[in-house]
Parts: C-alpha cells; sequence; structure tokens
C-alpha cells in the first residue's frame, strides 16, 4: 500500500487528485495515508467489504480529473507515468483510453516478464489480436481511463468481479479515440497464490468468453472469425494455466478437462496432463537410464 500510494504522489505530473478508498482493509490503510499528509489526498473508508469492481466504481464515482487510473495497492507506476501518458495525447481531454507497455514484478518487486505495448497506431481489432498475441498486457495500472467515457459505458461490470480492465479498455478502444506508449512505465505485481477449486477456474472461464463476446462485437464482421480462433486459443491457455495451479492432481486434472469442455479447443488438457503426470516423470527415468548407461560404460573402459 505505502509503495503503490508514494509512486502516485511522486508522479513529475502534479496536478492530480489521489482517491483512496478503505475497503476494509487489515493492513493500517488509514494510518499509511495520513503519514503522508498530502492534501491531495482524499481518503474514504468503507463500512464493510463492497468487493472489488464495486470499490473501483465507487472511486470513479468520487473522481473529478479528466483521467482515472486504477492502481490497486500493490502495484506501481513509475515517476513520469502520467506525464508522458498525457503528453503522448498532445494534452487532448477526448481520448477514450491511454496505454503504457506493463511490467510484472513478483512480491519482492523482481521483474518476472516485460511487455512493450507494440500496437501504436493499429486498428481496433489488431489491439486484440495483439493482446492474443502478447504484443501489449491488458492491465489496470498501466491504462489512464478516461472519466467520463468510462463512466457512460457504466464503469466496471464483469460478471464474476474478473477481467475488470479487459472489458473497460475493450470498450472504450473500440468506441473512442486511443493513444499508446510503447515503453513500459507501470508495474503489475502478480503473487504467487494457490487456487484450491475448481471454480475459481470455472468463473475465469465464464468470464473469459464473455469477454470474448465482447470483443467480438466490437470488431467488425470481417474480423470476427479470425479474433475469435485466436481469443479462443489465448484464453485457454491462460485458465488451462491457472488449473495448473490447482495442488490435487485429481481437482486438476477434473479442472483441466472442465476448460476443455468450455472453450472446445484442444491446447489440449490431455498434452498438460501428460506432461505433468507422464511425461515429466518418464523424463526422469530416461535421464537416471543414461546416466546409469554412462557409468557402466566408463566402468567398461
Amino acid at each position: 500500500m505505502k509503495e503503490s500510494l508514494k509512486s502516485a504522489i511522486n508522479q513529475t505530473y502534479q496536478n492530480i487528485e489521489i482517491i483512496v478508498s478503505d475497503n476494509c482493509s487489515t493492513d493500517n490503510t488509514e494510518r499509511v495515508v495520513k503519514d503522508f499528509k498530502d492534501p491531495r489526498i482524499r481518503y474514504f473508508k468503507q463500512t464493510e467489504n463492497i468487493g472489488p469492481y464495486k470499490n473501483f466504481n465507487f472511486c470513479l464515482q468520487q473522481a473529478t480529473g479528466t483521467y482515472f487510473l486504477i492502481l490497486s495497492d500493490d502495484d506501481l507506476i513509475d515517476r513520469d507515468f502520467i506525464d508522458i501518458c498525457i503528453k503522448s495525447a498532445s494534452y487532448a481531454t477526448d481520448v477514450g483510453v491511454i496505454r503504457t507497455g506493463t511490467r510484472v514484478i513478483d512480491s519482492h518487486g523482481v521483474i518476472t516478464s516485460k511487455y512493450y505495448n507494440d500496437v501504436l497506431g493499429l486498428p481496433t481489432e489488431d489491439l486484440f489480436r495483439g493482446w492474443f498475441a502478447s504484443k501489449t498486457a491488458f492491465s489496470p495500472c498501466s491504462s489512464l481511463f478516461n472519466t467520463e467515457k468510462l463512466k457512460e459505458i457504466g464503469g466496471f461490470k464483469p460478471e464474476n468481479n474478473l477481467f475488470h480492465d479487459g472489458f473497460v479498455i475493450a470498450k472504450l478502444a473500440a468506441k473512442y479515440e486511443r493513444v499508446d506508449v510503447k515503453e513500459i512505465k507501470a508495474s503489475f505485481r502478480k503473487h504467487q497464490s494457490e487456487i484450491s477449486h475448481t471454480v475459481q477456474v470455472k468463473d475465469w472461464c465464464e468470464d473469459s468468453l464473455l469477454l470474448l463476446d465482447e470483443i467480438c462485437g466490437l470488431v467488425s464482421e470481417k474480423y470476427r472469425v479470425i479474433v475469435r480462433k485466436e481469443g479462443i486459443r489465448f484464453f485457454t491457455y491462460l485458465n488451462y494455466y491457472r488449473a495448473k495451479a490447482i495442488k490435487s492432481p485429481i481437482k486438476c486434472l477434473r479442472t483441466y478437462f472442465m476448460v476443455y469442455r468450455k472453450f472446445d479447443y484442444v491446447h489440449s488438457p490431455l498434452r498438460h496432463v501428460l506432461r505433468e503426470f507422464l511425461y515429466t516423470p518418464m523424463r526422469s527415468l530416461v535421464s537416471g537410464l543414461i546416466l546409469r548407461g554412462s557409468q557402466f560404460v566408463k566402468k567398461l573402459v
């Protein structure tokens, strides 16, 4: 929380308001905020946990600035993030969304991956295809949303509170002007968390399909088939990856097949099952046999 707030306060572009909505946190948020003593900070404390996307909408309704950024309590933005975004948009006030590249960091701040925003000047369908091909990342911390336009499309309202960033980026990018900054200027923090229930992956699958339907409805008919095909491949992979995090082999196997049924795409559960339950042990066995064979040969020599 402290690092995120500090990254917002220390922006080179100073004409900002910082809205902190304490959603019944247990990390002394109020005390951290007060320690900064920055008059630009507006602090609100929810009386009960209202869930993530309702909390985002609450912040959106309080916002008075031209552009709106969601900065979760463990994400970071570079000091010149807002400055570069605003300058790249030539200080225009009617751009739907301004996006930069994104780095992914772990709980210790170590960079685990980087995504430059390599979709500059490309049409909407290529923005989506670029996301599916890892040429850009859809992340709220690297996206400046137009406040009024975000309110016009209804704010954040995914079915299962997932992919809130994907839905709004897709809608704003398709409906209004989009500005892209190639450079990486924000850090999304990804925590290693164990998924223990198939239902968690099921919710991700359902929102993935809802988002893909939304995306396909935003591109011209000419591109819908290819966008859906590439989107199915992309979201199937994401959800197989989530299934892989389930520690129980039986639950993991069951979840693989649930994902397969949801997407009807062979990014094959069998391939993952074979890799996880057969291939790795077999590879170890073969390696062991080769090693023993080498040792035997050495003894003969």
